[in-house]
């Protein structure tokens, strides 16, 4: 029987090496983060973009620690997708214990530090330009049905207390600020 990549049984083992090698391209912090941004809302552009690897784009982690299989699980059934979700906040909780600066699209549980959700003409915008340039990944104009459920999900954690933002820079800039007063 040929597993399917989400089915792979898992188990909790040492991440130390996932970490550290994380730890040799990425700085780490006094406080870990976590900004939540849909599929085409900037977080690879401004990630590729930084001047100094504060950020790591989540699929990045995500992968490393197989939270994330390979394949394109998120057309999956919505269990699989809150599986694969449910690990990824287990990743996302242990990255920030240790001070990583995270910024992506998988989420639960976990309370995110800021989401971002651009303004819905923005954000087509951003989706099509990526489409017809650049395209490395990620929602396309065919998946705008599901951008939006998204966007919708992630504008529930403003009822936690949650700020939400129009742009990856203004959210990055908060907590910037924030980790500037500790």
């Amino acid at each position: 029987m040929e597993w399917e990549a989400w089915r792979v049984p898992l188990t909790f083992t040492n991440g130390t090496d996932v970490y550290k090698e994380l730890g040799e391209t990425y700085i780490k912090h006094k406080v870990g983060f976590f900004i939540l941004a849909p599929s085409g809302a900037g977080k690879t552009h401004f990630i590729k973009n930084q001047k100094e690897s504060h950020w790591i784009d989540g699929d990045e982690i995500w992968m490393a620690a197989k939270a994330h299989p390979d394949g394109q699980w998120w057309l999956e059934d919505i269990s699989v997708i809150d599986e694969i979700d449910q690990r990824s906040d287990v990743i996302t909780v242990e990255a920030k214990k240790l001070g990583f600066w995270i910024m992506g699209a998988s989420n639960y549980w976990l309370k995110p530090d800021a989401v971002v959700i651009p303004d819905w003409e923005s954000h087509k915008n951003f989706i099509s330009k990526r489409e017809n340039n650049a395209y490395d990944g990620g929602a396309t104009s065919e998946d705008l049905e599901r951008v939006e459920k998204s966007r919708n999900w992630m504008s529930r954690w403003k009822k936690e207390g949650v700020q939400i933002f129009q742009s990856i820079e203004d959210a990055v800039n908060y907590l910037v600020e924030k980790h500037n007063k500790l």
